[in-house]
């Protein structure tokens, strides 16, 4: 599932960050913003038109994005996870 599908207040875990090209700035940034492997996130809220931007929590920081840029990360609701989901984060986080 993709961050920006994620309903609102619904608990998630990281799993990855999508490059759309070799060497993404926009995935880059998302990754040293906190958006890594294994941290959990959720959607606060959504702006008013298109639900454009939406402000994601990872951790206890708070960050507006554009729905294009949610939509570069791959993220599990805790309740759906499973080994196969469980194995992906931990091998993202050792790798």
């Amino acid at each position: 599932m993709r961050l920006s599908d994620l309903p609102r207040r619904t608990a998630a875990i990281v799993l990855s960050v999508d490059d759309s090209t070799p060497n993404d700035p926009i995935a880059r940034r998302l990754r040293e913003l906190g958006f890594v492997p294994g941290e959990a996130v959720q959607i606060i809220t959504y702006g008013p038109f298109g639900k454009d931007p939406l402000v994601a929590q990872v951790g206890s920081t708070r960050f507006a994005l554009r729905r294009a840029e949610a939509a570069r990360v791959t993220v599990q609701p805790e309740g759906a996870r499973t080994g196969k989901t469980a194995d992906a984060v931990n091998q993202a986080s050792t790798a």
